[in-house]
């Protein structure tokens, strides 16, 4: 769908107030952590899936929930575990008889089918089970006995994995990782927002938010945000990060020739473009520019580059390394 000069600005306007208010009624119920809740929003009005990482008790599973509740979509939670099977996740046929004695075999829907998916802990599932989630990701549909089922619209998979506790964990493969969308930390919080959260939770009063919004809204923003332009300049400069992280380019630096064994993938410059056309819109503004771009280089490379054995041992941080990236992109 293809819109006109002035449906984009009245639907630009539209697409500010609806994220506006979002923000406000999950904002309601989740404390502070601002950028976090705008990066996670992003991410699912252009349609892509995020992957939260923190300590437990951060409230990773209370933002997802929320986020469902305030669109007022279908929201499900798989608790995963090494003994999760795939079709805990998919769903599978029972064999049911009718009234009159006939046995059929019926599809019996997993949780999966739902608009937004937590899988917490995902790394703790087997990779066997991963693998469900991987093809729902990426096509968007499941397969049970040669049976393709097709998953609701919107669809996200939103997953948590906790960076403490690695013990008896199954470690996502790359394939994996490069389906997220964005890969984004959940922080302990400051006192000023630590104490507003005792205050909400030890007290008598329970806030919801307000279930508004809808399917249908999601997608009118998510055919919005495709309509954006970009300019040749933020252009260049997403490809020149994404090509800066492979140590076998031209464009990279020397910390990433050093420290860096692979660099991000075609998907990384697809949600770097993509999710900037986003924050263009939330700026008011109809094009991307290089600064909207330079906003999310952290959240959409920080999953997708692997350190070389240097990296590892002299514990060199994959956002230092996205820094310089960003930095000898900018010297160009």
């Amino acid at each position: 769908m293809t819109f006109s000069p002035a449906q984009i600005e009245t639907q630009a306007e539209t697409f500010r107030e609806v994220f506006t208010g979002l923000r406000a009624q999950i904002r309601r119920v989740f404390v502070g952590q601002v950028d976090l809740l705008d990066q996670l929003l992003i991410a699912f009005v252009c349609r892509g899936h995020v992957l939260l990482e923190g300590p437990p008790g951060v409230g990773k599973t209370l933002l997802v929930r929320t986020l469902g509740e305030a669109l007022n979509l279908k929201y499900a939670r798989i608790q995963c575990t090494p003994d999760l099977m795939p079709a805990d996740i998919t769903g599978t046929n029972l064999l049911v008889e009718s009234p009159a004695g006939a046995r059929t075999f019926t599809f019996q829907p997993g949780p999966i089918f739902a608009n937004v998916v937590l899988a917490d802990e995902l790394n703790r599932a087997t990779p066997r089970t991963q693998s469900a989630f991987l093809e729902a990701m990426q096509e968007r549909h499941v397969t049970v006995f040669g049976v393709t089922h097709q998953l609701d619209d919107p669809f996200a998979v939103i997953a948590t994995q906790n960076p403490i506790e690695m013990e008896g964990t199954y470690p996502l493969p790359e394939a994996q990782l490069d389906r997220f969308f964005f890969k984004l930390t959940v922080a302990m919080p400051g006192f000023d927002d630590l104490a507003e959260i005792l205050a909400r939770t030890t007290g008598t009063d329970t806030v919801e938010p307000t279930r508004t919004f809808g399917a249908a809204t999601v997608r009118e923003m998510s055919d919005l945000v495709k309509q954006v332009a970009v300019a040749e300049p933020a252009m260049r400069f997403a490809l020149n990060v994404v090509r800066g992280t492979h140590p076998d380019t031209a464009e990279a630096s020397t910390t990433v020739k050093k420290y860096v064994r692979f660099g991000a993938s075609p998907r990384a410059a697809q949600a770097l473009i993509l999710g900037s056309k986003a924050v263009a819109l939330l700026a008011g503004r109809y094009h991307v520019a290089v600064e909207d771009v330079r906003r999310l280089v952290l959240p959409a490379l920080n999953h997708r580059i692997i350190r070389n054995f240097h990296g590892e041992m002299e514990h060199v941080s994959v956002a230092a390394i996205i820094d310089s990236v960003v930095e000898a992109v900018g010297e160009r």
